[in-house]
């Protein structure tokens, strides 16, 4: 099954922001994969919203209710300033244009909770139909008190909070094939044995360039090891699936969850248009490879499936995707 959330990813140009975040990547994704044969009518494969709901208290069991407090109160607009570094050390604007903005920032997060819905309910989708993949979530960077790196909160944390309060499943994985390290997801799980992370992600660069230690001394959590990190350097492309499936076999020492979420980024390929993902460059026959590797290791299992979109950036992001989904939806169990 495909899950589309129309609307929960506003332009973020609308917002005066200038990340190069293409607003049309769901549609284009669909455009392209309903031209595949054998995959039959959209009917049968493609959902929309069901009438989930993420509600503040849902936030609040995975974050710091101060944070929260922040989100739905006047806080929020510097909040996200700070998710989406838009103003730099020296007070400037920073990939930030007010001047062009059709939107208010504040309106962003009704976006964000919608988005968040969409994640919750691929999770229920893919426990009753064993595979889901939705066209959103992904926000791996938000931590317990901040947001960052464009995630404001953590929605695949959030999602397996609410199944496991709903006593829907009890255990999962999440697998981060992002290019940045899914550092948020570390450190909201860490000491947890009951949500086992692994992420496959570019060894040097965003995060892992932030200061370890701040001049306390404390460590900064995006330096939160997964319980699986397999950090690839530049130059490493051709060892990126082998070291991915000798990461999966580790995965499996580990007790089998009641459901997996991968986090299928595109902003490793080669194409993608930021310039921090560019220590990782994968071409999309790479990107297949990865996803399928992924999809067939947790089909063997039996393993549910709940496919995030993540990161991916540019007129491009959404070209590694129509190949695997239409694989997924004629080899899905």
């Amino acid at each position: 099954m495909i899950l589309r959330y129309k609307g929960s990813r506003v332009p973020l140009r609308d917002f005066g922001i200038l990340i190069p975040a293409a607003g049309n990547r769901a549609d284009r994704i669909l455009e392209a994969l309903m031209t595949r044969p054998g995959i039959g009518p959209e009917s049968e494969w493609l959902l929309g919203p069901d009438g989930s709901e993420i509600v503040r208290a849902d936030l609040e069991r995975v974050h710091d209710p101060e944070y929260v407090e922040r989100l739905f109160g006047d806080g929020l607009e510097a909040a996200l300033v700070a998710v989406f570094e838009l103003v730099d050390e020296n007070g400037n604007y920073h990939r930030y244009d007010p001047t062009i903005a059709t939107r208010e920032l504040s309106e962003m997060f009704a976006g964000t909770l919608k988005g968040l819905a969409g994640t919750y309910q691929c999770g229920r989708e893919a426990l009753e139909h064993e595979f889901c993949f939705y066209l959103g979530g992904g926000a791996h960077h938000g931590h317990y008190s901040f947001g960052h790196g464009f995630c404001v909160v953590n929605d695949s944390v959030i999602a397996i909070r609410k199944l496991q309060a709903e006593s829907a499943i009890r255990t999962a994985w999440v697998i981060d094939v992002d290019a940045h390290k899914g550092d948020g997801t570390a450190a909201l799980t860490e000491g947890d044995d009951s949500v086992i992370s692994l992420s496959v992600h570019m060894a040097s660069g965003w995060p892992l360039d932030i200061p370890e230690r701040d001049a306390d001394g404390a460590r900064h959590p995006s330096y939160t090891p997964s319980d699986i990190d397999v950090p690839i350097e530049s130059g490493e492309e051709k060892a990126y699936v082998p070291r991915l499936r000798d990461a999966l076999a580790k995965l499996e020492g580990y007790p089998l969850p009641e459901i997996a979420f991968v986090l299928a980024g595109a902003d490793p390929y080669e194409r993608d248009g930021l310039p921090s993902t560019q220590g990782l460059r994968l071409t999309k026959e790479q990107m297949f490879e990865r996803d399928v590797t992924i999809f067939e290791q947790l089909k063997r299992l039996g393993v549910p499936q709940a496919w995030l979109m993540a990161g991916g950036y540019g007129d491009h992001a959404w070209e590694p995707y129509p190949d695997f989904l239409a694989y997924a939806l004629t080899h899905r169990p």
